[in-house]
């Protein structure tokens, strides 16, 4: 007996070892592909996370200088931890990974800070993985396809990567081709993570962070039907027609799946590349003013938004027909669509906001879910602190001081912050994500000082609620009158942005007076 129960484990223990010799040698197999393997390390790093989080601050007094300190540090060791499973477990990990990053003026600085490298970490699949998708989509290799097909990517992401490539008839193309195994991944790994937020709510029952599970369920799926995100670019562009620096790469339909994605191949530099713009002698403020209009017209007057305008999804260039500045948007596989009534009530919340109407501020706050929480969300929403939003957000330009304060604040009102995004309306978490990336390319560009983006956001305002009073007029007098209140209202504007032009020269010239003095 003894001796058949050793020759069994002595066969069982040769099958397990050559197993795992030919998992290890076999390149195109990964560890991270196992569900036990990514669960068991998602958990892991979740109950590291929590046990750091319970005993390390657990003897210092709450506020005091030592509880700041420590807590500073173990939010980095714990954002170092989540980025190294966010990279081993790839895929959606990354994705969420990512979308945290991307929260600057919610999240603790040491969370954002860390987890903005994984958008130059996103995994590469291998040339084979590459074919087989386009194989499996298309029913034709490669090189059946195409005259020549870069093996290198252009760039990669967490779900997909692209490649530059040559049509039969000439045409150069960019070939998005998604990640073979994240189809099949995603599912379990939302999942996974709704279980582990559930878990650590237990532990810290102040932080609220089913939104983000939430979001994931929702836009992921989106986000994988590169039919989906063809759709959304085609939409986009006819919506922003009248916006001659737009640039949506064409969809040839003919050669695109759920799975790959065949675009017109356009070239540019990243919209946060100060040396490329210089080079290529384009203003980078009119460049940040077409991107506040872009938006402001997406969000307040279409209500559809496209929600990842990192530096990489956001092209400029010289148009090479007229010379003019031109930005590129790429990669339109997550859109919000904002609900009427959600979409004129964030036109008076920001109008509100920028003519410091506090009575309406939380007027408006409050019907977009922020309950007693009003000041915190006004805060949020503008990136700016409580006392400048009273004095009037577009009075004085942002300084050094109040963004080191508003991110001290991020991390000291972390519980609230978290209750606030899990009370909100659904619509307005990739709003702030939006924000805070428009506002990363701003600082990047050094023109976050400036007021031209609230005077854009002004702008559309008024005109979409100009438009919804007139849709709901019932008689032409009534329309005309809309249409010249519209009219004095952008008037209004005009001027105010000219006087402003005036003061920063005066600044400017002032300045330059003082640097002459001093030399």
């Amino acid at each position: 007996m003894a001796r058949r129960a050793l020759k069994l484990a002595s066969w069982t223990s040769a099958a397990l070892a050559a197993s795992g010799f030919c998992l290890y040698s076999n390149k195109y197999l990964d560890p991270s592909d196992f569900g036990a393997v990514r669960v068991g390390r998602a958990v892991a790093t979740t109950a590291v996370i929590s046990y750091d989080y319970l005993t390390s601050l657990r003897s210092v007094p709450y506020g005091s200088e030592e509880y700041l300190r420590l807590r500073s540090k173990v939010h980095l060791r714990s954002a170092r931890r989540l980025c190294e499973l966010c990279c081993a477990n790839r895929g959606t990990f990354i994705k969420v990974g990512q979308h945290l990053g991307a929260l600057d003026y919610l999240l603790p600085e040491e969370y954002t800070s860390t987890l903005k490298v994984l958008h130059s970490q996103a995994p590469r699949s291998s040339i084979q993985e590459v074919r087989q998708v386009i194989r499996e989509d298309l029913g034709q290799e490669i090189q059946d396809l195409f005259v020549s097909f870069d093996d290198t990517p252009l760039g990669a992401a967490s779900l997909a990567q692209v490649h530059k490539a040559v049509l039969r008839d000439g045409r150069t193309v960019a070939v998005k081709v998604q990640h073979p195994k994240v189809q099949a991944q995603s599912s379990k790994d939302i999942l996974l993570m709704e279980v582990l937020v559930l878990a650590v709510k237990q532990l810290f029952p102040e932080f609220e962070f089913m939104w983000l599970v939430d979001e994931a369920k929702k836009n992921l799926p989106l986000e994988l039907d590169f039919l989906n995100e063809g759709r959304n670019a085609e939409k986009v562009a006819q919506m922003l027609k009248h916006f001659d620096f737009l640039k949506v790469p064409r969809i040839y339909w003919e050669l695109s799946t759920k799975r790959v994605l065949l675009m017109e191949f356009v070239d540019g530099g990243q919209v946060n590349d100060r040396d490329y713009m210089e080079r290529n002698k384009i203003d980078v403020n009119e460049i940040s003013r077409h991107l506040g209009k872009m938006y402001s017209e997406m969000i307040f007057v279409n209500g559809f938004v496209h929600c990842d305008p990192h530096p990489g999804n956001v092209l400029v260039r010289k148009r090479p027909d007229t010379g003019k500045a031109e930005i590129i948007l790429l990669d339109h596989g997550l859109y919000q669509v904002l609900t009427d009534d959600f979409r004129l009530d964030y036109c008076h919340l920001w109008q509100s906001l920028i003519w410091t109407d506090m009575e309406k501020v939380k007027k408006y706050s409050q019907r977009l879910g922020a309950g007693e929480l009003y000041p915190l969300f006004a805060c949020m929403l503008t990136a700016r602190s409580w006392d400048s939003v009273n004095r009037g957000i577009g009075q004085a330009p942002v300084t050094a001081t109040e963004d080191a304060e508003i991110r001290d604040n991020a991390a000291s009102y972390l519980p609230q912050i978290s209750q606030l995004l899990n009370h909100v309306p659904r619509q307005m978490l990739l709003i702030f994500k939006t924000n805070d990336l428009l506002r990363g390319i701003e600082v990047a560009l050094g023109t976050r000082a400036r007021a031209s983006s609230f005077l854009s956001m002004s702008r559309c305002c008024i005109r979409a609620l100009a438009a919804h009073k007139k849709k709901n007029a019932c008689s032409f007098f009534r329309r005309t009158q809309i249409s010249f209140r519209e009219a004095f209202n952008l008037w209004q504007i005009n001027l105010h942005e000219l006087i402003l032009r005036v003061k920063e020269l005066r600044w400017s010239r002032e300045k330059c007076q003082l640097c002459g003095q001093v030399v």
